[in-house]
Order: C-alpha cells, then structure tokens, then sequence
C-alpha cells in the first residue's frame, strides 16, 4: 500500500472531512474518496462513517488510524531532517492560535520568516482555546500559542511572553483622568468578563477577590475582540493584555489605566506534542518567536502604544492623575 493513501486517510481521520483531507493534499474530493474506498476494500472493513457530521471513525477505523498515524509522523519527520540539511528550511508550518495573539503581531514574525526562509510558509489559524490545544494534541497544527501554557503529559509548553494587565475604558470613563487606578476602586463597576469556563477568567476574578473587588459582570465574551467592542460601546470596563489593546489606543476609540497597587499578567506559550519531535521549519519558527524583541524596532508586542499624546498613566491637559 502505498504511503501517500495511508496520509491520505490519517488526514480524513485527523480533520474529520473528505474535503479538507483533499485540500492538505492537493488532490480532489473524489480522489480522497477512491482511496478511503480503496483500503476499505483491501482490509474488508468499513473505516469511516459516513452517515454522521462530522465524520466519525469506526472502531476499525480508529485501530488503524492509532497504528498508521505513527508511521506518518515518522516519515515525515524523516523527510523533514532530509530536506532541511545543510539549515535548508522548507515546506509549511500550521500554527494555531488563540484569537487574542493578535494578527498584525503575527504577521510581522510571518514576514520576517519568510524573508529567512523563502522555501517554508506559515499557515496560522485562530481558534477559541480548547480547540487550539486539541490542534495541537491531534496534530492538525505544528503547535499552538495559548495563554497561560500548562504541561501535560502528552503536551510541552514553552515559555514565550508575558503582557501587563491594564483597565481598558472608553476614553471618556472617570478613571481615564487618574495616573493608575487602585484595584479596589473596580468594586461595583459594570464588568465585561471572559466567558467563566476560560482559565484567564478564573485568574482575573481570583485576582479581583484577592483586592476585595466585586465588580458586576453584565457581560461575558470567549475573545478579547468582543470584549473591547462592548467597552467601546459603554457596556463597561476590563481587565485585557495591554499589547491587545494597541489598535484602539491609537485609534482613540479606547484608553488604557496601569493598575496602582496589584500587577496582573497574561502569560503567552507555545504548546506542542511531545512526540513525534517538531520538524525542522517548525522549530525554526518557535526559535524566531522566542527571539528577544529589539527595543528600537518599534515592533515589539508593546513598543510604541503609549506614544504621544495624551493617554492613561500619563497626567492629561489640565495636569490631572
């Protein structure tokens, strides 16, 4: 048999669709099929379901899929070492990621590769958290960028940034006048919070309990994007990445407020699958990642958010706090 039929079908399995499995490997939807058909005739066993949506595996199909993943991951790890000697980095990196890291952020270090490494591309996709960690597990994405990374047994997380935690308010809010806002002077504001299931809302309210803060959440969002878009509309106020906000900031449509007597950070990691090991132009790119930002480029998560004018943590025109 040969092995491109059985990636093929690791493909079907991994992303649960005929046309996506297609798209991975440049043939056509019927092609996909004939080979499904194909090792199902040759193994006298029916592998897919294909009454249900999204496809599902058979208990057959999943024994073989557990056996021929591992032959795939394998060859392709040695095609990987082959192609890239000599530093030669080619072929695509999937990265997933949550929606929060921020596509103009993201497209800086995408260029950047590509300037490197002109025979390799990056593919990345946004996602709600659990399903980046699945991409992640299943090894439909090379690795995953997340907030507050955990280790699994099946799982290694890398260490990659840590953002401030501010006030983000419509620039109009009374607290936009004050150098810093003490964390307890939250208490009784309208809130505009992370859905309660996310890690990053259990650590904001364990933060606010901690500041005797019992702020009144109206509303509840599972990305930063929709959060903000509530405080731009007088919805309430946050606690979000100070990096996140850079758009709005400069914009106007938005202010941002240091916190005066507690520090909040979102850390930032990369999560990949212990085994097989990352290819060659994978770890390329987590190597260009984890590079120290240079403080005069400008292009740093942070660089240049509070440049000129008046803004938060800053006295404004009339010489306020």
């Amino acid at each position: 048999m040969q092995f491109e039929s059985i990636k093929v079908f690791c493909d079907v399995a991994r992303q649960r669709s005929f046309s996506s499995a297609a798209a991975a490997n440049g043939i056509s939807q019927s092609a996909v099929s004939q080979i499904v058909n194909q090792l199902e005739k040759r193994l006298g066993v029916l592998l897919v379901d294909r009454s249900r949506r999204p496809l599902q595996l058979t208990r057959q199909g999943q024994a073989y899929y557990d056996g021929c993943r591992k032959l795939v991951d394998e060859y392709q790890a040695v095609e990987d070492s082959v192609r890239n000697l000599g530093e030669r980095i080619t072929g695509t990196v999937h990265v997933a990621a949550i929606y929060s890291v921020g596509l103009r952020d993201m497209s800086q270090y995408v260029q950047r590769f590509a300037t490197q490494h002109p025979e390799a591309r990056v593919e990345i996709e946004y996602l709600h958290p659990d399903r980046v960690v699945g991409k992640a597990l299943d090894g439909t994405a090379d690795f995953g960028l997340v907030s507050f990374p955990q280790r699994t047994r099946k799982l290694t997380a890398l260490a990659w940034r840590e953002e401030e935690m501010v006030l983000a308010c419509p620039p109009a809010h009374p607290f936009v006048a004050r150098r810093k806002v003490r964390v307890g002077a939250l208490a009784g504001q309208k809130y505009v919070g992370f859905d309660r299931d996310l890690l990053i809302r259990k650590k904001v309210d364990r933060f606010l309990r901690s500041h005797g803060a019992q702020v009144d959440v109206v509303l509840e969002f599972d990305n930063i994007e929709n959060i903000k878009d509530a405080i731009e509309i007088g919805a309430g106020v946050a606690l979000l990445p100070l990096p996140a906000l850079k758009r709005e900031i400069e914009a106007g449509t938005l202010a941002a407020v240091p916190l005066g007597d507690g520090r909040l950070s979102r850390p930032l990691g990369i999560i990949h699958r212990r085994a097989p090991e990352l290819g060659a132009s994978a770890r390329a790119f987590i190597e260009l990642l984890r590079q120290p930002d240079d403080p005069d480029s400008g292009e740093g998560p942070v660089a240049g958010i509070f440049a000129g004018g008046t803004h938060a943590g800053a006295p404004d025109s009339k010489g306020g706090k």
